[in-house]
């Protein structure tokens, strides 16, 4: 069952398609045939009803494998979906306050804070300013300079506090 192969430059070259006179062939069971004429190594496949797949175009002489190329492909596209089903993307979540808050309110960011860190995400701390209350930026600052110390078994600062119109924010990301 000869598989026709598109032309796409990252898939590997299949039976008809490998243009070189000798390859080194490995049989379906993973036992070494040595070093054959490449119309050889294909009736091969052909008996048994399997495809000759170009593994390495590197070594010399290529090596080649005599498999089912539609399982082999299945298979790649299996593991491919599972690295990226582990794949954790960190996003940039963000805790919220106010430079006069309350203790146990402080607690509580702070928890949620901690929780973001430890799933790896980064966290964004932002005290925001109403009316004259920007004139207190150094009492924001504070407070986030706090943060960062109570957090600093768990993350690092990225980015310093930082005053950005009627806000203030500092970035942290989980330590590695």
């Amino acid at each position: 069952m000869p598989i026709e192969r598109r032309n796409n430059r990252n898939l590997p070259q299949v039976n008809d398609n490998i243009r070189v006179p000798k390859v080194r062939a490995i049989d379906a069971d993973g036992s070494q045939l040595g070093i054959i004429d490449t119309r050889e190594a294909l009736r091969m496949a052909e008996e048994k009803e399997l495809d000759l797949v170009l593994v390495s175009d590197k070594a010399d002489p290529p090596v080649c494998k005599i498999m089912d190329y539609g399982k082999y492909q299945f298979e790649q596209k299996k593991k491919a979906q599972e690295a990226k089903r582990k794949q954790h993307n960190a996003e940039v979540k963000e805790v919220k306050m106010r430079y006069k808050i309350e203790e146990h309110d402080y607690h509580v960011r702070l928890s949620q804070a901690e929780r973001f860190l430890k799933s790896g995400d980064k966290v964004k701390a932002t005290i925001m300013f109403r009316g004259r209350e920007i004139q207190h930026s150094n009492l924001a600052e504070d407070l986030l300079k706090r943060m960062a110390t109570d957090l600093k078994d768990l993350a690092e600062v990225q980015q310093a506090p930082k005053k950005e119109g009627r806000s203030m924010m500092m970035l942290l990301s989980p330590k590695k």
